[in-house]
């Protein structure tokens, strides 16, 4: 009996770091779908929409279909969708924006004001224009709280720095909606039809791969690859459930052939 019966796979740091492929992702990911395990790709990079992952990654040598990325964007499209919102404020590169068509852009008066990560167009006007709009009422939600990333060149600050930022100022907690909250990893689960407690969550972030999918009810798997370091290790509740030197090994750990 495998261990898991589906796989939701972090993209960046797991899969990928920059524009560099981790070796034996691509033989990993092809294995998994051979031995027709459900699968998907779970980030929570909001520099780029779906259509340009996909491109990405083709040209890596990894062919994923744009209905397989469960992205923290596309989780957050959903939610704002569910609680009725109608105008809001995106912190984020507009290359993004497609997965809001549905919603007005107001930076004025918008109910919902969504963080996610600027990159270098973070600057002290972008902030204090947030700033200024949570306080005349709007709320404040998080696309995903990461500290820090890597994009290839040692680590950088990542979007959970500015939404501390905003919510230390406005006196406001952020609704989170990508990892590591529960209900962003409910939704990969259903996305791919594998209950819970039978997904195997696999990513180089210990707090929002393998903790978030630990919390979750998932199974959390760490992969030594990306942001994944040793002494992190002793911060988590609970220790992950298995770790991997990569993602190659993710086909052995399932004990497919």
């Amino acid at each position: 009996m495998r261990p898991a019966d589906g796989c939701v796979l972090d993209l960046d740091g797991t899969v990928y770091v920059d524009d560099d492929l981790i070796p034996g992702a691509a033989d990993a990911v092809v294995r998994l779908r051979r031995s027709g395990v459900p699968l998907c790709f779970a980030t929570n990079t909001t520099r780029r929409p779906r259509s340009e992952i996909v491109n990405r990654l083709a040209v890596m040598g990894v062919e994923v279909k744009a209905e397989e990325l469960f992205t923290a964007p596309v989780a957050t499209s959903r939610w704002l969708a569910g609680v009725g919102a109608q105008r809001v404020s995106l912190l984020l590169p507009e290359s993004t924006f497609e997965e809001f068509q549905e919603f007005t852009l107001d930076d004025e008066t918008p109910e919902y004001v969504v963080v996610g990560d600027l990159g270098e167009e973070w600057t002290y006007d972008r902030l204090n224009r947030a700033f200024r709009t949570l306080r005349r009422g709007a709320s404040l939600v998080a696309i995903q709280k990461n500290r820090f990333w890597d994009p290839g060149g040692g680590l950088c600050l990542d979007a959970g720095a500015f939404v501390a930022a905003l919510e230390y100022a406005s006196e406001k907690d952020a609704v989170l909606v990508g990892k590591p909250s529960t209900p962003f990893f409910a939704a990969a689960a259903e996305y791919i039809g594998v209950p819970l407690n039978r997904v195997a969550v696999v990513g180089d972030s210990l707090i929002n791969d393998v903790e978030g999918g630990q919390r979750a009810g998932c199974l959390g798997l760490a992969v030594r690859t990306g942001t994944f370091r040793e002494e992190h290790l002793r911060g988590l509740e609970r220790p992950p459930d298995a770790i991997l030197e990569s993602l190659a090994d993710l086909p052995l750990w399932l004990g497919l052939s």
